[in-house]
């Protein structure tokens, strides 16, 4: 027998006799008649119980309740015309119940799954989720999801990719978040990592010779979680052989471009560009969100020789200053906002906020009366003060100042309203410094990963200066996809590893299987690797990961579901040579 949709019904199919299953959606009981919105995942249909026509499935339809499963067999007929619904799709028909089956009741719902807009505690919908995912928003963001993956294989196939899987129970190669460990039964005392990423493998596969490989990769990562992470995600993996920079760029957009039209039907444009020191100089921020305007503008010269010591000795210790001019919107920021605003950016390590408001053709605020009047004069015709404007200012370390304005823009766009919430901009970012520096662990890191290639092999010795050929997709002020063009010479790996402060008995020891495969032939390679996750985000209008998994974690990694992690028996502990030492 075929199986129906519910939502595949149409004027056409009047006359027809049917089997179709789902959820009672709603029920309304008008004494001799009993409708039923059925509904499944396609749509609703309205299936009707007589009670003169049958007096026994009407008794049975008498004690259905919402969220009962059911089964209902009869004839497609044609609704009064005044009955009709222009809301659903087969609000023009419905289907007259023969035969009715209860499949499995519903005991109370611990919320109202009906409500799209109801408050619901997340702790409550995570740990009945299977409920949650009912709602309409879940559901249809699960299905956009699959839409996103089904779009990007199609694009990828058409290209030449192979989608090759890798390993999950992978050897543990800990360089940057911590791995998540699963010890070995059968060897006592060692342990597998769950990948971080395909990495290591992707590249093994180009020097295996498939020269372009593709994987809806899941991922794993052991860190602290905010609203746009979790402990596992999937990402559009993708590897390249002989292959740069370009190569990348163009089958990246090509699929983005792809997935945009497939599930939204726009039309994108080329993505731009922008290195990263320019960024953080405009944005503060290497995942700029590109909406909106208010960039950040440079004061550090014009304050060099103040009197006012708080920007004078910030910019002598090497530091600089920078503010963003808050257009039009200054009286909508009192002094305590302010006081609000200046605790946010403490956040960030900024020491202070300083603040000037414009109006009545004037400077107004603490700053205004302490500042010389040919610096005030020089900041109002170099950027274009007016009346109404408010101008915040960070003076500190450039990293401080980046951070915390790059944030407190982010923060005031929301609050005044800045965003256009339509727009889709994608950009890369480009020309990654190689190293950042760790102030915990005093030592120099990969700001990407170590086997990505630098710019200029002469100055993995100056790792202030070393660029790497790495590159970010930035979409909406969210980071979608990190790569780079890979370090496939095996002498120039080594150096890496060296200013990294590993040393080749130590680089042998994680990477060795890696770096013998570089031995033989490896050829040129690049390749990007888009979140799912925060595609669907974007593409969904949601700005929490949760909402677009089927069964995530909470901000503490636990699955309020199925209670993982939880303790094992010690059985178990002991089979695994384990002992649990909680002091």
């Amino acid at each position: 027998m075929k199986r129906f949709n519910n939502a595949d019904f149409r004027k056409s199919d009047v006359g027809k006799i049917v089997t179709v299953y789902g959820w009672v959606n709603k029920r309304r009981d008008m004494g001799g008649v009993i409708f039923v919105d059925l509904r499944d995942r396609f749509g609703i249909l309205q299936v009707v119980f007589n009670r003169g026509f049958l007096k026994q499935e009407f008794r049975l339809a008498e004690s259905l309740k919402n969220e009962y499963c059911i089964k209902a067999t009869g004839e497609i007929v044609l609704r009064d015309e005044e009955m009709f619904n222009p809301n659903i799709a087969t609000g023009e028909i419905e289907l007259m119940v023969s035969d009715l089956e209860i499949l499995s009741e519903c005991v109370t719902l611990p919320f109202n799954v009906y409500d799209e807009d109801a408050e619901i505690n997340e702790n409550v919908a995570l740990k009945y989720r299977y409920l949650d995912l009912r709602r309409d928003k879940l559901k249809n963001n699960i299905i956009l999801r699959h839409k996103i993956i089904t779009s990007a294989r199609e694009y990828l196939n058409s290209q030449g990719f192979l989608e090759i899987e890798t390993p999950i129970l992978c050897k543990s190669t800990p360089e940057g978040a911590r791995d998540y460990l699963v010890p070995s039964r059968i060897n006592k005392g060692s342990f597998y990592a769950l990948p971080q990423s395909p990495q290591i493998f992707k590249q093994i596969l180009m020097v295996s010779g498939f020269e372009k490989y593709y994987q809806i990769a899941r991922c794993f990562r052991d860190e602290d979680l905010r609203s746009d992470r979790q402990p596992e995600f999937s990402q559009i993996d993708l590897e390249m052989s002989f292959a740069d920079e370009e190569d990348i760029f163009a089958i990246t957009e090509g699929m983005i471009k792809k997935i945009v039209k497939d599930t939204k039907q726009i039309e994108l444009a080329d993505f731009p560009r922008m290195t990263y020191n320019e960024a953080m100089d405009r944005f503060g921020s290497d995942k700029p969100d590109t909406r909106y305007e208010m960039e950040l503008l440079d004061l550090t010269e014009i304050l060099r020789d103040t009197s006012m010591n708080v920007f004078r000795k910030n910019i002598e210790n090497g530091g600089i200053a920078k503010c963003l001019i808050v257009k039009n919107n200054g009286d909508k920021y009192s002094r305590t906002d302010v006081e609000h605003l200046t605790d946010f950016v403490r956040i960030y390590g900024a020491k202070g906020l300083a603040w000037l408001k414009y109006d009545n053709n004037q400077f107004n605020g603490v700053i205004a009366k302490n500042l010389e009047d040919e610096k005030l004069e020089w900041i109002k015709n170099t950027y274009g003060v007016d009346n109404n404007d408010l101008i915040l200012i960070v003076a500190d370390k450039p990293k401080i100042v980046y951070a915390s304005l790059g944030a407190l823009r982010t923060k005031i766009a929301r609050e005044i309203d800045l965003i256009d919430e339509d727009k889709l901009n994608f950009l890369w970012i480009t020309d990654f410094p190689f190293f950042e520096y760790s102030e915990t662990e005093k030592r120099w890191k990969a700001e990407h990963n170590p086997f990505t290639m630098v710019k200029d092999v002469g100055t993995i010795d100056d790792p202030k200066h070393c660029i790497s050929r790495s590159y970010d997709l930035v979409v909406n002020g969210y980071e979608l996809a990190s790569g780079g063009v890979r370090n496939h010479r095996y002498e120039d790996l080594k150096k890496v590893f060296k200013a990294l402060g590993i040393n080749d008995e130590e680089a042998k020891l994680r990477f060795g299987f890696v770096m013998d495969a570089f031995k033989y032939g490896v050829p040129p390679h690049a390749g990007i690797a888009p979140g799912i996750e925060r595609l669907v985000m974007v593409l969904a209008g949601t700005d929490d990961i949760k909402d677009v998994i089927a069964f995530p974690k909470t901000q503490s990694a636990q699955d309020l579901m199925d209670g993982a992690p939880d303790v094992v028996s010690d059985k178990q502990l002991k089979e695994l040579g384990i002992k649990i030492d909680l002091d």
